[in-house]
């Protein structure tokens, strides 16, 4: 691969650092030119670690610069939008982290946007699709060895939140994963949504629901409940157990599948080594966001985007904006989308 992709960054916190590592030093045909923040302080400590350029917080003078090819957002929830947005204003390459907006409406923007470009530009970043776990988990089930999956039993937990942490957000930026994940593994749509506020753990004293129960139904019939903890006092816990008809499959730690079921004389796969619980997401999932960033480095050279698209994005945030609606009312909520464009099938 001859071709260097160039690389800009708008935002310098936590992942956007780990992303500015990861395409440096492990990705092959790219590398980061140029970095921006809010905080110009966090720009330029990040750009003087590597040598490269600081925007400071002229994140859309960055956007606009003709040395940048493409561009990699990792800033707060709610300026995703407009970054996204600023980005296809030049049709530039675009790979957003979770998630696209924090509503329906601002992801339908940046799908007509693409629409009137003509081409997928955008990718967002839902790294589950890339750990080598869901991986294996969907292969078991596309594959219809244990029959048809029934239902989805998940829960995410994390350890703690920062300040202005709100219950909503428990949804748009934690269960997003889930919104996605679960939609993924069993190739199905939604078809309607509740949220259940549950008795409080002790740990929840900051003002938002913890834990919170988020329940879907799809349109093949499958129920998924997924236990949302953002503050569970012991770290960070990722699990998933896929029931099927004849069998089921579990992912209860890193990289460790575990399937039961009663083909021709055995009951179950050896089971997973006991691991220590992490405390960190950027662990767990530190092989995923690799391939994740490779697989989209490669297919920009290729021409053609094959990661989660904008429309991936735009159905996690209808089904969160139903779960949002629905707390506190003991209903169902349909989680309703337009018709899906040509250029995302």
């Amino acid at each position: 691969m001859d071709k260097v992709l160039k690389i800009g960054i708008v935002g310098c916190g936590a992942i956007g650092k780990d992303h500015c590592r990861r395409i440096i030093d492990t990705v092959p045909g790219a590398t980061v030119v140029a970095v921006s923040d809010y905080v110009p302080a966090a720009a330029d400590d990040l750009a003087a670690k590597y040598g490269i350029r600081s925007f400071g917080n002229d994140c859309k003078g960055m956007i606009a610069d003709p040395e940048v090819e493409a561009v990699l957002i990792t800033s707060i929830d709610p300026t995703h939008h407009d970054y996204v947005m600023e980005t296809l204003k030049y049709e530039k390459w675009c790979f957003c982290e979770k998630p696209l907006s924090q509503n329906a409406k601002d992801c339908e923007d940046i799908i007509n946007r693409e629409l009137e470009i003509g081409k997928r530009m955008v990718q967002v970043g839902f790294m589950r699709r890339y750990d080598r776990g869901y991986a294996e988990m969907k292969r078991i089930i596309d594959s219809g060895e244990i029959g048809a999956p029934l239902l989805i039993k998940a829960c995410h937990r994390n350890v703690s939140q920062g300040p202005g942490f709100k219950t909503e957000n428990g949804i748009t930026n934690v269960a997003i994963h889930e919104l996605d994940i679960c939609r993924w593994l069993l190739g199905d749509e939604y078809e309607d949504a509740q949220c259940v506020r549950v008795r409080q753990s002790a740990n929840s004293n900051k003002g938002y629901d913890n834990p919170q129960v988020v329940l879907l139904r799809t349109k093949k019939g499958c129920f998924i409940d997924v236990e949302v903890q953002v503050a569970d006092g012991y770290g960070y816990d990722i699990q998933c157990e896929v029931v099927c008809e004849n069998g089921t499959v579990k992912l209860p730690d890193p990289y460790a599948v575990v399937r039961r079921n009663r083909p021709a004389g055995w009951d179950s796969v050896a089971p997973a080594e006991c691991m220590p619980i992490m405390t960190d997401w950027k662990e767990r999932f530190i092989e995923a966001y690799d391939i994740e960033m490779i697989k989209w480095v490669e297919s920009i050279h290729a021409g053609k985007l094959t990661g989660p698209s904008s429309w991936d994005g735009y159905v996690a945030c209808v089904a969160g904006d139903a779960l949002n609606a629905s707390r506190g009312t003991s209903q169902f909520f349909k989680v309703e989308t337009m018709e899906k464009p040509e250029l995302y099938k």
